[in-house]
């Protein structure tokens, strides 16, 4: 008889095979398709931040002159009315006058800085001019310094207006060379302190603001640099989201890869949005500055300059229409910051906080002053 032998039921089972792993493929799939869709919005991005820059340098509005006043000897014109064509045109009455955009009336001689203006044709340079008057004519048009007589000298002719074809905005683009340095040097003091250095964004821009901010009491300096401010201007809404502050951060970045600082910074100073006048948005610091001060650029005060830049941070919250001792607080601020970067003297700044926070004639006068004749010049066009 046969014995059965009994096999214990452990060893019908083969040796436990590891379960292969799955994890480091998917991890792989993940994180490659994660770079793969990050590259093609970078690519997006990058696409939509250069066609809207290049753009940006030729959408501009239209501006509508009146005739230029030539003025020469034998000139049928009287003193007072020279000086209501000079008030059109927003020349300011000062003595002595020294900056174009100036002029200085004693009796029957005015002296006139005039400003330079772009004709088409040709420049017509600024001019430092001696006007004798006599019997209701200009008897002598001198230059100022010079031996002879200046023959005919054309003045920069009064804006009537401006419009946008597609837009209820309005700047006056200005090159760079045409803004004052006192006018960058206070921007970058205020807004960007690190603006040559950085690749766009700066981490320690935020740390350094907080400080500031916490000794002064009040918001002197913002965290977010030009670029990023030129950026969300540009591209983006005010919503103050997590996702909005990751674009602002790459668009600031791939802005800085295609486009030198200085190109940066002087399309900053055209764009930034400085105020509202009824349904036209004022854009740019040069409009600006005909808005509030009826004056170019180069012709600034100190105090001018301060109030402007300090706008930046809130042109509706620090409007001088509708806040002006809000205003005249936050210019102090910006001259202290000024003052303890010695870019103005101690004198300087005290001169600069006696100042008016405007001037009510600029805001008075307005720039479409006739609505009628430019919605006839719109049709023509």
């Amino acid at each position: 008889m046969k014995k059965s032998i009994s096999i214990p039921a452990s060893a019908n089972k083969l040796p436990h095979q590891p379960a292969p792993r799955r994890w480091p493929r998917l991890l792989l799939f993940l994180g490659t398709a994660l770079i793969l869709l990050l590259a093609a919005y970078l690519f997006i991005l990058d696409h939509t931040i250069r066609a809207r820059f290049e753009g940006l340098r030729w959408d501009v509005p239209a501006r509508v002159y009146a005739r230029p006043l030539e003025l020469y000897a034998g000139l049928a014109l009287t003193p007072e009315q020279l000086e209501e064509e000079l008030v059109l045109a927003g020349y300011h009455r000062e003595r002595p006058a020294t900056l174009p955009g100036s002029y200085e009336l004693n009796n029957a001689v005015v002296h006139l800085r005039s400003r330079p203006f772009d004709f088409g044709e040709g420049l017509e340079p600024s001019h430092d001019l001696r006007l004798t008057f006599g019997q209701g004519l200009v008897e002598r048009v001198e230059e100022v310094g010079g031996r002879d007589e200046a023959p005919v000298v054309r003045l920069d002719p009064v804006q009537i207006g401006s419009f946008h074809p597609r837009r209820f905005e309005d700047r006056i683009v200005v090159s760079r060379d045409a803004v004052p340095k006192l006018l960058v040097d206070t921007l970058l003091a205020v807004e960007d302190r690190n603006f040559y250095r950085h690749p766009g964004i700066d981490p320690l821009a935020v740390l350094r603001a907080l400080w500031v901010n916490l000794r002064a009491n009040d918001t002197v300096q913002g965290g977010s640099t030009i670029t990023q401010q030129l950026v969300k201007n540009l591209f983006l809404d005010s919503r103050r989201t997590l996702i909005r502050k990751l674009n602002e951060a790459a668009m600031a970045m791939l802005l800085e890869r295609h486009y030198g600082k200085e190109e940066i910074l002087t399309a900053y100073i055209n764009e930034v949005f400085l105020g509202q006048d009824g349904d036209r948005a004022v854009h740019g610091f040069a409009l600006a500055s005909h808005f509030y001060f009826r004056r170019d650029l180069a012709e600034l005060s100190p105090g001018q300059t301060a109030m402007l830049v300090g706008l930046v941070k809130g042109p509706s919250y620090y409007d001088p229409r509708q806040h002006a001792e809000r205003c005249r607080e936050r210019r102090a601020l910006v001259l202290a910051t000024l003052a303890a970067d010695e870019l103005i003297t101690p004198a300087q700044r005290q001169t600069a906080v006696k100042e008016p926070i405007l001037d009510a004639a600029a805001l008075t006068s307005g720039i479409n002053r006739f609505p009628a004749f430019l919605n006839l010049v719109k049709r023509e066009l």
